[in-house]
């Protein structure tokens, strides 16, 4: 039998104190906030005791850091998939990016799509890599469940493909909270979403949840 349940994770809260786009640009790290979001997402799994088997995280450190706790409670290696990274973003490393783009004339081919979106990776490419880092999850074990920490905006597209929408969307109306856990069982012959949670709500109202694509 292939794995129950495949739970997909968000990092926790990133140190970001110039509010830039982060994107894959190297050196974010959590804050020490997002360590205990990290921290209280492994341990709602941990308190529910189930049978976590693998454990995959995006390469960046934000995912790296936030997959720790998961493998210190589960006694498991953090393996890595590069298809559960941030999409590209030619925005990356700038504050104020779509609204700054508006009125320089040379950047304007960036924003020509936004359905596309023609500022980064395609919404169809990000849905197709992590749909295929699920799948291969899913039967990568006999039994149990399997773990990837991604990021917000792979996450989303793999609840909007699910649900059958759009990949287009307004990103101020993402439900995926830092530290959050939507999971996924596979049914017939497609996954669906049977839940989401927010273990880490009672320290969402002092985090900053900036710097996503």
């Amino acid at each position: 039998m292939p794995a129950n349940q495949i739970h997909l994770v968000r990092h926790g809260e990133v140190f970001n104190p110039e509010g830039v786009l982060y994107g894959r640009i190297e050196g974010f790290g959590l804050s020490t906030l997002g360590h205990r979001m990290a921290e209280a997402s492994a341990r709602s799994l941990r308190e529910e005791s189930l049978p976590i088997r693998r454990l995959v995280a995006s390469p960046l450190q934000r995912t790296q850091e936030s997959a720790e706790p998961w493998a210190r409670r589960f006694g498991l290696e953090i393996e890595t998939d590069a298809r559960l990274i941030e999409p590209t973003n030619k925005f990356e490393g700038r504050q104020q990016t779509y609204k700054k783009a508006l009125v320089t004339p040379a950047e304007w081919p960036w924003i020509a799509n936004p359905l596309k979106p023609s500022w980064g990776e395609a919404y169809v490419s990000i849905a197709a890599r992590m749909l295929a880092a699920v799948d291969e999850a899913w039967r990568s074990v006999d039994d149990g469940d399997v773990v990837l920490v991604s990021h917000q905006l792979p996450i989303w597209m793999v609840h909007r493909s699910l649900k059958g929408e759009r990949l287009f969307h307004d990103p101020r109306r993402r439900r995926c909270s830092l530290s959050s856990i939507t999971t996924l069982e596979h049914h017939g012959d497609a996954f669906v979403e049977v839940s989401y949670r927010e273990p880490a709500a009672a320290l969402q109202a002092s985090a900053v949840d900036t710097g996503a694509v």
